[in-house]
């Protein structure tokens, strides 16, 4: 898995959210959720688009929180590039998760592999979450991180992708 460095580029939400989107699904009449096509269709693709803008959110907000803090950019263009960032991602994500619905609407025994799949995605996208919040964070803040995890006995190095310059050795 690579990780991805250049700290203006802004993460896009991707196939590691579409399984579990797959699976998300919101109850909106609430009657316990319906196996009918349009109702099933409907609750499935709107749990998905939910699921796409929660981890696009986080993404860009950790993400343009790192270069709000370094002054690169200000609070007013951190909210309009969370914004941009999370409707194109909430298309998107309607699209997956319109496919996603249909097809486990007529093949309902897919549900289990799809739902082992959004574990392996949620593990990859917990890491992009995990960058994203490093990345945000100064030399003193990820020094003190690492003091902490190391004296809970949490190596944290491999989380990072073999550490940072500067970083090797603590």
């Amino acid at each position: 898995m690579t990780r991805e460095r250049d700290p203006f580029r802004i993460p896009q939400a991707g196939i590691e959210a579409a399984p579990l989107a797959g699976l998300a699904s919101i109850d909106v009449n609430l009657n316990g959720g319906s196996l009918t096509g349009g109702e099933f269709i409907t609750e499935s693709t709107l749990g998905g688009v939910v699921v796409f803008a929660i981890y696009q959110s986080l993404l860009t907000g950790l993400r343009t929180e790192a270069l709000r803090k370094r002054g690169e950019i200000n609070r007013a263009v951190q909210i309009q590039m969370i914004g941009s960032t999370v409707w194109a991602s909430v298309k998107q994500g309607a699209a997956v998760s319109l496919v996603l619905a249909v097809v486990l609407l007529v093949f309902p025994w897919l549900a289990m592999p799809l739902s082992l799949l959004g574990l392996v995605g949620m593990g990859k996208a917990s890491l992009d979450l995990f960058h994203a919040f490093w990345d945000g964070l100064d030399e003193l803040q990820r020094a003190e991180l690492l003091a902490a995890a190391m004296e809970a006995g949490v190596n944290l190095r491999r989380f990072l992708d073999g550490g940072e310059p500067g970083l090797q050795g603590a």
